[in-house]
């Protein structure tokens, strides 16, 4: 993806539709800062060239290697962050594990069959259950409201 010398100031957000993007030139632009999450998600990126005044996202250590030359700042080849070489601010709670989000970024994913806040449910949600609840409370007013409003129904 080419978007060299292309006047931005700032990333565009529609940049984050293109998360498949596997190169990705953002030089010869007036770019000031890469706010964080800017890349969340692009975990197939493997070359991403940015003016050479601002850093890679997610620091030289989500790089395998960062070159700088006159007119660009070179970031190839991504790192896992999950391959515990560095240090996890946040590690990932019980029953989940960690999975690369976008150059230094991780989420952490629940584990079958856990699922919910924190992975700390177990099981599938009870479909039946909130369905069979859901259908009777609203079956059981619906008839309530008819039997009681039915009187000020004007016949004609």
């Amino acid at each position: 993806l080419d978007l060299s010398n292309c006047s931005l100031h700032s990333v565009p957000p529609e940049l984050a539709e293109a998360t498949a993007a596997i190169v990705l030139d953002l030089t010869k632009n007036p770019l000031t800062t890469l706010p964080n999450g800017s890349f969340l998600g692009f975990t197939h990126l493997q070359l991403l060239a940015v003016p050479p005044a601002l850093e890679c996202p997610g620091g030289s250590d989500a790089w395998q290697e960062v070159t700088v030359d006159g007119s660009s700042r070179q970031c190839q080849g991504q790192r896992n962050p999950c391959n515990g070489s560095l240090e996890l601010a946040w590690p990932c709670p019980e029953n989940s594990v960690c999975a690369p989000d976008g150059p230094g970024l991780i989420q952490c994913l629940c584990e079958r069959p856990f699922h919910g806040y924190k992975c700390l449910r177990k099981g599938t949600f009870p479909v039946l259950l909130f369905g069979g609840i859901l259908g009777t409370a609203t079956v059981s007013l619906s008839l309530l409201l008819w039997g009681t409003q039915r009187r000020k129904a004007k016949t004609p």
